[in-house]
Formats: structure tokens, C-alpha cells, sequence
């Protein structure tokens, strides 16, 4: 297929699933906001959404170096047009990246995209957001989420499919190991496994946040049967591939995806995917915290991000030849 329509296909699942990642971050950090907490316990948190996304530098030349306000935050990732990362300028690219290819989407996929943009649109002019944050980041996951499945129910499982999966698959990898990274990096400097200091109270909300923003609180009660430990959550977050954000299940699809769309200038790419993947299949978490588990993924993420420069090399970028 024209690398061109790869390259339109790859970016619209990446935007909308950045966009559902970003809706979790924001969702679990006003839920959290609402639990009595100190004035700078609050503000470490609304940073490190920030931090995460790469995003505190251009906050900082558009909202000044003072407190960091959540009102502040809120609208930085939510609304603000010139935030390339925010949750408008996800979807309107998203969209932007469907109508240029329309004639390799189903029309139910197609029309899903527009509708989520035009809804969009609707929803902040009518100030549903300032209503009620909460139920406005619960449509955002709700929109992603029915592009994914309208995506797999409809589009013939060809080429174009396998790049629409692979995106959704890297910015997921990508979303996981930052969140881990960063709100681990919230209670220690680094973490090799030994338990927080901070009092159970606060531990507990803190671990339990992070877990629900991946959507796994619940998958956590069914696997461990236990207290959240700081330890477990990494696992599960990290090498558990039945665990369907973790870092080992993104990597089982990206390398799956990877190997059917393989041509003849990919094989280093497939080479160092399936390391990548090989490595979380038969890594050990005491291992890893062993070594220190913010070294771990910031490796992670620059593998990670090879990656997506090497699958844009060789697929996305139209050959000069």
C-alpha cells in the first residue's frame, strides 16, 4: 500500500489513543484532587501530568513559573489549541489523518471519527467540560474506545489494519512506561523495591489511582488477591501480557503487527522489536527493581521510541528512489 495512506492510518490510531491517555491522566488526577490532601502533595501531582507528557516548558512559557494551578492544567491538556498534546488538538488530528485516507476506512469507522470531532466540538462550546470533568473524560475513553472496536469489527484485517493497530499499540507502550515512570519517581528518586515511607492512607490512594488510569484496579483484586503493593503494580504494569495495557501486551501486538506488514528494509526493525518483546517475556521483576526501575524505563522509552523512527523509516516515509 502507498506509504502515505500507512502513514495517515499509524497517526490516527496514535492521536486517538493519545487522547484516551491523556483523558485517564487528567480523569485520575481530579478524582484525586477531591480526596483531602495537602496544597503541595496536590501540586507534585498536576507537575507530574505535566512531566509526563513532556509538557512543562511549554506550560511554563504560556502560564508563567508560579504555582501550578489544576484550573490551569485542566484547560493546558484539555482545550488549548496551541498544545499539540492536548485532548482537542489529539482529536482534531486524528480526524484530520481519517479524511485523508477516507477511501481506506470503512464508512462506519469514518463516520466514528468525524462524530467524536463534531461532538467534540459541541460539548466545549456548551461548557461540559467546566460542568463536569469527570463524565467529559469518561466520553473521551468512551469515543476511543468505539473507534478501536468499530475499527476491528469492520476493516478488512489487511495492511491497512495492521498500521492502524500498530500506532495504537507504540503510543500505548510509549503512555504506560511514562505514567510508571513518573509516579514512581513521585515517592522516591529512584525505586528498587523497597516499600514507601509515606503513610498506608496516602499509599494506598496513590498506588490505586495509578492502577485505575490503566484501567486495572480490578484486574489487580483478581491477580494478586492482596494489598497494592508499589512492587505488584510495576509487574502487572510491566511484564503481566495478560494485562491489557502493560508494557508486555503492547509489545506482543506492535511485534505481531510488525511481522505481517514486514518488508524487505524492515528486518533490523523486526530484529530489535522482538528484543524488546523478548526481554519483558522472560524479565523478572526483582530483576529489574534490582537494577533500579527508573533506568529500566527510561531505556524502555528510548527503545520505544527508536522504534517508532525505524517503522516510520522503512514504512511511512514515501522512498526517494
Amino acid at each position: 500500500m502507498l506509504s502515505r495512506t500507512a502513514d495517515h492510518l499509524f497517526w490516527m490510531s496514535r492521536y486517538t489513543e493519545r487522547a484516551e491517555n491523556t483523558a485517564r491522566m487528567l480523569d485520575v488526577n481530579y478524582q484525586t484532587s477531591l480526596l483531602p490532601q495537602s496544597a503541595a502533595v496536590a501540586e507534585v501531582g498536576w507537575e507530574g501530568l505535566l512531566t509526563i507528557s513532556e509538557l512543562m516548558p511549554s506550560y511554563r512559557s504560556r502560564y508563567g513559573q508560579g504555582e501550578v494551578k489544576p484550573r490551569d492544567v485542566l484547560d493546558f491538556m484539555v482545550r488549548d489549541e496551541d498544545n499539540p498534546s492536548s485532548i482537542v488538538s489529539c482529536l482534531r488530528a486524528a480526524r484530520e489523518n481519517a479524511r485523508a485516507v477516507r477511501g481506506a476506512l470503512t464508512t462506519e469507522l469514518w463516520e466514528t471519527q468525524n462524530q467524536t470531532w463534531l461532538e467534540l466540538t459541541r460539548m466545549l462550546k456548551g461548557k461540559e467540560f467546566e460542568r463536569d470533568p469527570g463524565q467529559f473524560f469518561e466520553w473521551v475513553k468512551f469515543r476511543s474506545h468505539l473507534s478501536r472496536g468499530v475499527a476491528i469489527g469492520t476493516m478488512l484485517q489487511d495492511e491497512a489494519f495492521h498500521f492502524y493497530r500498530m500506532g495504537t499499540f507504540l503510543e500505548r507502550a510509549d503512555n504506560t512506561a511514562r505514567l510508571l515512570d513518573v509516579k514512581f519517581h513521585a515517592v522516591q528518586s529512584d525505586f528498587f523495591g523497597t516499600a514507601s515511607e509515606l503513610d498506608q492512607e496516602y499509599d494506598f490512594y496513590h498506588w490505586s489511582a495509578i492502577l485505575r488510569s490503566v484501567s486495572g484496579f480490578e484486574v489487580y483484586r483478581k491477580v494478586y488477591r492482596d494489598v497494592i503493593k508499589p512492587e505488584r503494580v510495576a509487574e502487572l504494569l510491566i511484564l503481566r501480557a495478560d494485562m491489557p495495557r502493560s508494557l508486555h501486551a503492547s509489545m506482543n501486538e506492535l511485534v505481531s503487527n510488525l511481522a505481517v506488514v514486514a518488508n524487505d528494509h524492515s528486518s533490523e526493525t523486526e530484529r530489535r522489536a522482538g528484543k524488546l518483546r523478548a526481554d519483558l517475556q522472560y524479565g523478572r521483576i526483582d530483576e529489574i527493581l534490582a537494577t533500579g526501575l527508573h533506568a529500566f524505563l527510561t531505556q524502555f522509552l528510548d527503545r520505544v521510541n527508536e522504534l517508532g523512527g525505524r517503522i516510520s523509516q522503512d514504512f511511512l516515509v514515501p522512498s526517494l528512489d
